[in-house]
């Protein structure tokens, strides 16, 4: 069965190893209509929403990039970072203004394979996160463009 929110950080990983993750995180904002990635871009950070909210998008050849997914207070903006190519899939841009919490991903999956634990605990958070995502997009897409909106049925 599907979980019905996004799982956050803190409800993923035990409290010592969320903050370690979080004494690595550096404050950042974003203005509404900023795009915080493009979707084949470089996957070097990702982040994670203190206020504000993000929308993920899809590119559409023919049809533009409609939005899959939004993301709000705790939610993880980006996945991409922690799998070899290390290219983002979707395009994120923020919705409102967001704070967000941004961490290297090199230093991260460096601090996962050096800890095997860790790794193992955000392998599967992201996981998680990532099986959440591609049924939102899944069921999205079915709604924009199935006949008769057959994906809210699935």
């Amino acid at each position: 069965m599907l979980a019905t929110s996004t799982p956050r950080l803190s409800e993923a990983l035990p409290a010592e190893q969320t903050h370690r993750l979080m004494r690595l995180a550096r404050e950042v904002s974003f203005a509404p209509g900023t795009r915080v990635f493009e979707e084949g871009g470089r996957a070097d950070h990702f982040w994670i929403v203190r206020t504000g909210t993000v929308a993920l998008d899809l590119r559409v050849p023919g049809r533009g990039s409609p939005v899959i997914d939004t993301l709000g207070h705790g939610e993880l903006v980006g996945w991409s970072w922690l799998f070899p190519p290390y290219v983002w899939q979707l395009g994120a841009e923020a919705v409102s203004a967001v704070e967000a919490y941004e961490l290297d991903a090199s230093t991260v999956r460096l601090m996962c394979q050096s800890d095997p634990a860790l790794g193992t605990a955000v392998g599967q958070w992201v996981g998680r996160v990532l099986s959440r995502r591609l049924h939102t997009a899944r069921t999205r897409l079915l709604d924009l463009y199935a006949p008769d909106g057959s994906g809210a049925s699935r």
